[in-house]
């Protein structure tokens, strides 16, 4: 998907090879990868800054549908900037999902474009988001990438609060090793921001934008190594305290007191680890000083590298353990469980046990129990022989009888009433919605109209691809809930819906925050119905879909799995 972040080509040799810009325009690169992610950066620079205007060229007048090198079909614009266009794409040869950047051929920044992306495709590091091709074709230049439905940018993860210290680490560490291999050979970021920093489900950090950004949007700088070091320092920064360490407020952080200048991260926030606080100073331009000790700065990747390596090794945290509860003792236990535990070195007698019946009452009391077990016997065959006789016959006064016992009790079973839908909204936690126009459409009461999810290439399971989609459903008011009705327009091998009571029709609550109503429930047909065990009492109804059916390519969209809404019932 289209990248928040920046990048741009270094040209300067670092390791005495040739570099590989100078091969850029030689190759081309394709593979298998997934990234998907929103531009929403702000401008905020480090150091470096766009020289370069965008000229009188304009963003291809491109739509959904539209198949590049009819391969690459373009399903949703997600950045139209600075004459260029950046899509979420359907690669319809190999079944993925892409990135794609468009741009005018005539582009003033359109050579250096396909420089940029053929240079970073030649790297080839795993820790970086791939170019996976990058073609001029029909007055178009266009660079495909990988597109990740697994990873989260950091600006989603510091949304909720500074990492955690192991996570920060892991963080510096693995992008600082990343930049410093790129800068080997001869490529920089240039805007490494938190939008352009990935961490995947595995825990693994990935950096996007490499080389390619910063040709489409101009940026250069005559220090590429400082500017990188410095935005790694800001990234480890905003890590430890969730602030940017300026005095601008950016992606989403808020910045630093203005007139106080740069401050040590663990004066920002309590509780901060000193080494990554030593650290982040170190790598931040801060006029010479760094921070209350006196190391010296690091000036490049490599020299942020070898600082890390001189940090004692931070370790994950332990996973915590639930303690059993404490042990209750009741009045039926016996033996040495009911007792109270001797204590160490003492020496506790052993119970007698009781005498055996020996003497005249013990005698007669034992053929007292053995008469009434006798009695016993020759009741219970004799009941047992009675019922046999009088099992065919109609006993028409007990079935009177139950019948009168459950007009009384009240046991007949309750109607259920249906429910009003009065509003309704799609639900995506990560923040790529479906089609949110059209959820009215499924309580319109007309089966021909639907809501639809796009098509993926994996399944029936949506994950990675999406943890889930679903809509919130507005009940006007607090109803109690026991029952849905969810008509689906395609059928086959399978769907998955669960229902949950929310709090809001908020699109960005996390799911965990819900209170199950039931389900999962699955289905092969056009007709999905839930029922909870009992009542819940909810204004707001997510429906949640998390395995969609194979389909094929129809009027909407191509094959694949996907799944639309016809008919959504609810009632309590």
């Amino acid at each position: 998907m289209a990248e928040r972040s920046t990048a741009a080509v270094d040209v300067a040799d670092n390791s005495g090879d040739e570099p590989l810009t100078a091969k850029a325009d030689q190759t081309t690169s394709d593979g298998v990868a997934l990234d998907q992610e929103r531009d929403t950066d702000s401008e905020e620079a480090q150091g470096s800054g766009g020289t370069e205007g965008p000229g009188k060229a304009s963003p291809p007048e491109l739509h959904s549908g539209y198949k590049l090198a009819r391969r690459y079909r373009l399903e949703e614009c997600v950045t139209r900037l600075d004459g260029f266009s950046s899509w979420r794409a359907m690669d319809e040869k190999l079944r993925r999902a892409v990135g794609v950047h468009l741009l005018p051929a005539d582009h003033p920044r359109a050579r250096s474009v396909l420089a940029a992306a053929r240079s970073s495709a030649l790297l080839g590091d795993p820790r970086f988001v791939q170019v996976l091709d990058a073609v001029e074709e029909n007055d178009l230049v266009y660079v495909v990438h990988e597109w990740l439905p697994d990873a989260t940018e950091l600006t989603a993860l510091l949304a909720s609060g500074p990492l955690e210290v192991h996570e920060a680490y892991q963080m510096v560490s693995q992008v600082a090793g990343a930049m410093a291999a790129a800068h080997r050979e001869g490529l920089a970021h240039l805007k490494l921001t938190p939008g352009a920093v990935l961490r995947t489900s595995t825990g693994q950090w990935r950096i996007r934008g490499l080389a390619v950004n910063a040709a489409l949007r101009g940026i250069s700088s005559d220090t590429p190594q400082r500017t990188d070091t410095e935005a790694i320092g800001a990234l480890l920064y905003a890590a430890l305290t969730q602030r940017w360490p300026y005095e601008n407020d950016a992606y989403g952080l808020s910045g630093l007191p203005k007139g106080v200048g740069l401050i040590a991260p663990d004066q920002v926030r309590a509780g901060v680890h000193r080494g990554l606080s030593e650290l982040a100073m170190r790598a931040l331009a801060n006029d010479g000083a760094t921070a209350s000790r006196h190391e010296s700065p690091c000036t490049t990747p490599e020299e942020l590298v070898k600082a890390i390596g001189e940090m004692p090794r931070i370790r994950p945290p332990e996973p915590a353990f639930t303690a059993p509860p404490e042990y209750q003792r009741t009045t039926y236990q016996q033996g040495t469980y009911g007792r109270q535990a001797p204590r160490p070195g003492v020496t506790q007698p052993l119970p007698s046990p009781p005498p055996p019946l020996q003497s005249r009452t013990g005698t007669a009391l034992k053929w007292a129990v053995s008469a009434l077990l006798i009695a016993a016997l020759g009741l219970g065959s004799w009941q047992l022989a009675d019922a046999l006789m009088h099992q065919d016959k109609p006993d028409d006064t007990k079935k009177t009888q139950t019948t009168d016992g459950n007009e009384k009790s009240g046991n007949k079973t309750t109607p259920t009433k249906p429910i009003t839908i009065k509003d309704a909204q799609e639900y995506y936690p990560d923040g790529k919605p479906q089609h949110p126009s059209d959820v009215k459409l499924t309580y319109d009461g007309d089966s021909t109209t639907y809501w639809r999810t796009y098509s993926y290439s994996g399944g029936p399971v949506l994950a990675p691809y999406k943890e889930g989609v679903g809509i919130v459903y507005d009940l006007g008011s607090t109803q109690s809930l026991s029952a849905a009705s969810i008509g689906l327009n395609y059928g086959g091998n399978r769907t998955t819906v669960s229902l949950y009571a929310a709090d809001s029709m908020s699109s960005s609550a996390p799911i965990g925050s819900m209170t199950k109503i039931t389900g999962p429930t699955s289905t092969s047909g056009n007709l999905l119905k839930l029922s909870a065990a009992k009542p819940v009492k909810t204004r707001y109804v997510l429906v949640w879909i998390t395995a969609a059916p194979y389909s094929g390519k129809d009027e909407y969209s191509g094959a694949g799995y996907k799944q639309a809404i016809t008919d959504v019932k609810f009632s309590g």
